[in-house]
């Protein structure tokens, strides 16, 4: 959902995926975290990708063990959301001090059509030297999008590669040992992020 004049399919969006999230929510429970995100430990979805980043080298959840990595599909030629996203992830980061270095930003794009790999690496540079950007074919996108639960879709403009693309704007947090746990709404702000980052990180300490 990128279009400034498509707020209302946003919301429902929204809404449906924390619906089929909720069965997992396990905020409040007896001696576990209360994340201000939505808790899907132990999701049966959401578990794994692998695509190449910009420079063409196969990546997976693998390759960041040891690290909390933050996971979000969109578009380079995204006018709001994903900007803002990538934003308030750059500013988590550097809220988290040292602890910063230990969390990864992983970039998915939906619109491989034009997301080059040059493209994607220029774009991923806005936001940290450590931010990854991940691309695919168009095949492998769709797969991991639909393991990963996301809605996609091209919105068509004045020309054929004018178009925008509606996304599921929000964020999958993997803990440390590469296990998902957290989904995390678009609009939730940095602060909430961080607590939730800082918890996760304590376990491991």
């Amino acid at each position: 959902m990128t279009r400034r004049s498509f707020p209302a399919r946003r919301s429902v969006l929204a809404a449906a995926l924390v619906l089929a999230l909720v069965g997992c929510d396990r905020i409040g429970g007896a001696g576990k975290p209360a994340f201000k995100a939505i808790d899907v430990t132990g999701a049966e979805y959401a578990r794994s990708f692998t695509l190449p980043d910009a420079h063409g080298t196969l990546r997976t959840l693998a390759d960041f063990k040891g690290k909390l990595v933050v996971v979000f599909f969109g578009y380079t030629q995204c006018p709001d959301v994903c900007p803002t996203t990538m934003t308030e992830l750059a500013e988590v980061k550097r809220a988290l001090g040292p602890d910063g270095s230990r969390v990864i930003g992983v970039f998915i794009s939906v619109d491989p059509e034009r997301d080059t790999g040059e493209l994607l690496k220029a774009y991923m540079a806005n936001f940290g030297t450590d931010f990854v950007g991940l691309r695919g074919t168009p095949e492998q996108i769709a797969q991991t999008a639909k393991e990963f639960k996301v809605f996609y879709a091209k919105v068509p403009g004045k020309t054929d590669t004018s178009y925008t693309i509606d996304h599921t704007a929000g964020s999958y947090v993997f803990d440390t040992q590469g296990r998902i746990r957290l989904f995390t709404r678009y609009g939730s702000g940095a602060k909430a992020l961080a607590d939730d980052l800082k918890l996760l990180l304590a376990e491991t300490t």
